[in-house]
């Protein structure tokens, strides 16, 4: 009795083993290949449960998702100036048909970032080469991403594998490059200080040209007024000095001797050559 349950129980773990050799699972994550004698049977690209034959078939599985490929150093580039550039760069990219992708490269990942990296830096070193240094650094970083994207996605689907973007981390120059760069761009600098400060100066004398011209107009224009009214208000006083000699000349001329004596007498040392019995003596003789 315990023979036959020990042989039941052997059939029933060999079953076991059989079905667990035939039922396989694939991942959402992953694509699957089925092998029969190294000759691929079957792809599964949907996940779920499937099958196989145990012993004479044997299963492969491969990554579904958008893998990234960081460039370890930094490439050197020569730019249309013939300048050299240091580019730090990564790629994403992912399967998008593995049959292709195994005939092309027989599933190895690392030989298929190999071939990856190899078409991405000609791509760039092509980029590169049509754009000058400030094309480079801050004006079309953006269209040399898109171009080599686009490149590089069409070469590489030949081995299935679809490139979804391109980006530049960093471009610098090399060290022996950068002090000398460094150097011209703070002499750009200064010339352009020198040059703002030039034209602040120019302006700043404009300005004040201005302003000293409004400043003698206005004074000008002031002084006319000016002796404008002066000469109405002389005017007017001639007028009234009139009348008053024409109401009572005797008053009028005796105010106007008065006049005369305290101009001739206003300092001491004023000398006055006269007749003595001149007319200009007649009010200090009557008085």
């Amino acid at each position: 009795m315990q023979r036959t349950i020990s042989f039941f129980a052997s059939i029933i773990f060999g079953v076991l083993i059989l079905v667990s050799m035939t039922i396989f699972t694939v991942d959402q994550r992953q694509y699957a290949i089925i092998f029969q004698l190294g000759e691929v049977k079957a792809v599964f690209t949907e996940p779920g449960l499937a099958f196989k034959w145990p012993l004479i078939q044997n299963v492969r599985f491969f990554d579904k998702r958008i893998l990234t490929l960081d460039a370890a150093e930094p490439e050197r580039f020569l730019t249309a100036e013939k300048k050299p550039v240091q580019v730090d760069s990564f790629v994403k990219w992912r399967i998008n048909n593995v049959t292709q992708y195994y005939i092309s490269v027989g599933g190895d990942e690392s030989l298929a970032r190999i071939r990856l990296m190899q078409t991405v830096n000609a791509g760039l070193r092509e980029e590169f080469g049509r754009r000058t240094v400030h094309d480079v650094v801050s004006g079309q970083r953006d269209s040399i991403m898109v171009e080599v994207q686009k490149k590089a996605d069409l070469e590489m689907r030949s081995i299935g594998v679809e490139i979804v973007d391109v980006r530049l981390k960093r471009v610098d120059f090399p060290p022996e490059v950068s002090e000398s760069v460094y150097r011209r761009m703070e002499t750009e600098r200064k010339r352009v200080a020198n040059e703002l400060r030039a034209q602040g100066a120019a302006e700043a004398e404009k300005i004040r040209a201005n302003a000293d011209r409004q400043s003698e107009v206005i004074v000008a224009e002031a002084y006319r007024d000016a002796q404008k009214v002066k000469g109405e208000g002389d005017a007017k006083a001639a007028s009234i000095y009139g009348q008053a000699f024409g109401a009572n000349p005797e008053f009028y001329s005796f105010y106007r001797s008065l006049e005369a004596y305290r101009a001739s007498f206003k300092n001491k040392s004023d000398l006055l050559v006269i007749e003595p019995n001149s007319e200009f003596f007649k009010y200090l003789k009557n008085s």
